[in-house]
């Protein structure tokens, strides 16, 4: 949203860098979406997620008005961590320490997944896509230098 005003501020092009953002953050919702049918959260979680994600946002934006170049670097770590997190996730579910359920129908729809696709099938491209938003933010970060 920063970027967005300072262009508008501005009266100047972003040079392309805000439809590729809003691009991830629709991404990051529908991740959320998936594992909220996955889950099945209680009130409890629900408002817990809501909190943290109300600190991270206050966090994040006076980080990206002291520093952009951190704060895409932040995220890009951030993802790291997470393709880290999607991958203990496939090898519990390879091991069988996680039950292996079908894919919820808002996975098959946003990832065009076959009927009999899994939750294994869903971590797959989540943790691509997790990729994916760590090499951007890293890319974004080095812009800044």
């Amino acid at each position: 949203m920063h970027r967005h005003l300072r262009s508008l501020r501005r009266m100047e092009r972003d040079h392309g860098w805000i439809n590729p953002l809003l691009e991830e953050a629709e991404n990051e919702r529908m991740h959320l979406l998936i594992w909220m049918q996955v889950t099945k959260p209680s009130m409890l979680e629900r408002g817990l997620v809501i909190t943290a994600q109300g600190c991270y946002v206050l966090f994040y934006m006076g980080l990206y008005l002291i520093s952009p170049s951190a704060s895409h670097r932040l995220v890009g770590y951030l993802e790291e961590e997470a393709h880290l997190a999607y991958s203990d996730y496939l090898r519990a579910l390879d091991a069988n320490e996680i039950e292996n359920r079908p894919a919820p129908m808002i996975a098959k729809e946003y990832y065009h997944l076959p009927d009999n696709a899994t939750i294994r099938d869903v971590v797959l491209h989540v943790r691509a896509d997790e990729c994916m938003h760590r090499d951007f933010n890293h890319m974004l970060s080095n812009k800044y230098k």
